[in-house]
């Protein structure tokens, strides 16, 4: 007789995914990891109480679990959108679309709520947001659950529409409907996607009921079902195919198996070895490059950083790195939100690809539960870059972050190349009308001690503030200079800051730093148009070894924000300040230089 599912254990060894990275993760932002190189994060939708940005006007505070896909052209993200806390009626699902990344659309409410008998109105949850069908159909997908939780099984059941070519959408139609229905006698307001008339729609409908793969991350919301449709159980399952042809699934709390016949069966769920186990969700993704990457929050309670691991075979997980390294104020309280970028997703196997599929990875995530991210995170996978940094920017296209910089871009802060004029071409432009929040752009260099690095910087204001810093390994920042409000420059010195000059709005400045290649040194000399105020380099004011990082950003350091309550001026954007950099030199320099 077969022993029952629960009563068997595994030893390590039998766990289908390990991970082997042993470097220590903090509680900073950033988890003191270094960042994965050329990491483009671009905030999609800002939550935001008293002017909503909202095609349907919602001012939802409570924005959370996104999906993503690309098909007709364009990428489609859908997510949750609620009144303040997790779990409060009415929450509908909303959607957005993009066909660079960069630019969204206005949301607009794709699944509204609806009130069920108890007077009560519906709670959207979803696990699983989109699935293009074999005829290239697109169908979207939201699940109407009830208070008080949406994922227990007891709540109505999973609905559908289509999304057109030209953006239009399809009936809402219900493509299962919960085994044991909460209110007995109560017809839904939309009808089961078999009364359609159009049969395209339902051949895509049964094409998805019949795919164990996708239909397996319907399980928690549905979970009293005893019907036999549901071949494993889990919560917010992803997975991967490996090249021996197995699928690899990961679930919440770290859970993993393996099947051989597309979702049919299943080994037993173990716990993967060595990976911290949170309330969050992970990714698995085949990488443009042949490999894998698993996306999560690295640590066994905080959710963040977002940070990946790599492999080749999709079952040893290594090389920690953070994806999104940054944590801003919580601007809105409410209950259950979270601190942190969490419950990341990719577009799932079959659901598309984007043009630069063979050089890219997208996933999208939400950060305090409040705001909608999505990164470009570009292949191969590394946190490390080799020879001299030349950045003029010219060939770079206007619009865009820069190929080899790591970009920090919310909705008011926005990281760009644009028109520098006809002296300087393009540059690097970082605008700021965010009053809790920053642009920021780093561009990682080879590890090293002593350096030489020059750049330009316009600064179009004297009331903005620009920070800018070197930073090692784990974030330690031993050289620091800022552009402060009152038209000053200063650097720091050994935690003082010190007058090292003073700027105009709309001049470009010339900046030159240079570290001692002795492995004992510890200071900066710093000039500014070739001269320099201060009376001595500046003395390290963090005690590093070497530097990898430089970085440009247009407000005051924070080792991470802080949430729970609301905050003042959140809706209202701050005067804008904008910055551009140009001509960024770097050049490694050792004792024989």
């Amino acid at each position: 007789m077969a022993a029952p599912l629960a009563a068997i254990a595994a030893t390590p060894a039998d766990a289908p995914l390990i991970f082997t990275d042993s470097t220590p993760v903090t509680a900073a932002a950033d988890g003191g990891l270094r960042p994965a190189v050329g990491v483009h994060l671009q905030q999609v939708f800002r939550a935001n109480r008293t002017g909503s940005a909202h095609a349907d006007g919602l001012r939802d505070t409570y924005l959370h679990a996104p999906m993503l896909a690309w098909c007709h052209g364009k990428f489609h993200l859908e997510y949750l959108s609620g009144p303040r806390d997790e779990h409060e009626a009415p929450c509908v699902t909303s959607l957005t679309t993009s066909t660079d990344g960069l630019n969204w659309s206005a949301p607009r409410v794709i699944f509204p709520a609806f009130k069920l008998p108890d007077g009560t109105q519906t709670l959207a949850h979803q696990r699983m947001g989109f699935y293009v069908a074999p005829d290239g159909r697109l169908l979207v997908l939201s699940y109407y659950g009830k208070a008080p939780s949406p994922n227990d099984g007891t709540g109505i059941g999973r609905a559908v529409r289509e999304i057109h070519s030209d953006g239009s959408l399809g009936s809402i139609h219900f493509i299962k409907l919960n085994s044991k229905p909460p209110f007995p006698g109560f017809t839904p307001p939309y009808p089961l996607y078999t009364e359609s008339r159009d049969r395209g729609f339902v051949a895509a409908c049964e094409a998805l009921l019949n795919n164990r793969l996708m239909t397996a991350q319907w399980w928690e919301e549905d979970s009293l079902d005893e019907s036999g449709f549901y071949r494993i159980k889990g919560k917010a399952l992803s997975y991967v195919h490996r090249p021996d042809g197995s699928v690899l699934g990961i679930w919440k709390n770290a859970q993993v198996a393996t099947t051989r016949d597309e979702g049919l069966t299943w080994t037993p769920k173990v716990f993967a070895t060595h990976l911290a186990n949170n309330a969050s969700k992970y990714w698995l993704q085949h990488t443009p490059d042949d490999r894998y990457a698993l996306f999560f929050n690295p640590t066994g309670r905080l959710r963040h950083p977002l940070a990946v691991a790599t492999g080749t075979v999709g079952t040893s997980f290594g090389d920690l790195l953070a994806v999104h390294g940054e944590l801003p104020d919580q601007r809105f309280g409410g209950a259950f939100k979270n601190m942190g970028p969490q419950y990341v997703r990719g577009i799932v196997e079959g659901n598309g690809l984007p043009p630069d599929h063979h050089d890219a990875t997208w996933i999208t995530y939400s950060v305090n539960k409040e705001d909608i991210w999505v990164a470009r995170v570009p292949s191969p996978i590394t946190g490390r870059v080799t020879g001299t940094i030349s950045d003029s920017f010219n060939s770079v296209s206007l619009g865009i972050p820069p190929p080899g910089w790591n970009t920090y871009s919310p909705v008011w802060a926005p990281v760009r190349v644009v028109d520098g004029g006809a002296t300087q071409g393009h540059v690097l432009e970082l605008r700021d009308e965010d009053p809790w929040d920053y642009a920021r752009a780093v561009r990682v260099f080879p590890e090293t001690h002593g350096l030489k690095i020059s750049f330009k910087v316009r600064a179009m204001q004297t009331s903005g503030r620009l920070e800018i810093d070197l930073l090692d390994a784990k974030g330690q920042r031993p050289v620091r200079l800022a552009w402060e409000e009152s038209g000053e420059i200063r650097a720091c010195h050994e935690g003082q800051w010190l007058l090292a000059g003073n700027y105009s709005p709309n001049t470009w400045q010339t900046v030159e730093l240079e570290i001692p290649a002795s492995p004992s040194a510890d200071r900066c000399a710093v000039a500014i148009d070739g001269s320099t105020l201060l009376s001595r380099p500046a003395i390290f004011t963090d005690p590093a070894s070497s530097v990898e990082r430089l970085s440009f950003r247009t407000g005051k350091f924070r080792d991470r924000g802080y949430g729970g309550r609301d905050l003042p001026g959140a809706d209202t954007p701050s005067p804008l300040a904008v910055f551009q950099i140009d001509d960024v030199k770097i050049l490694p320099i050792t004792d024989e230089q």
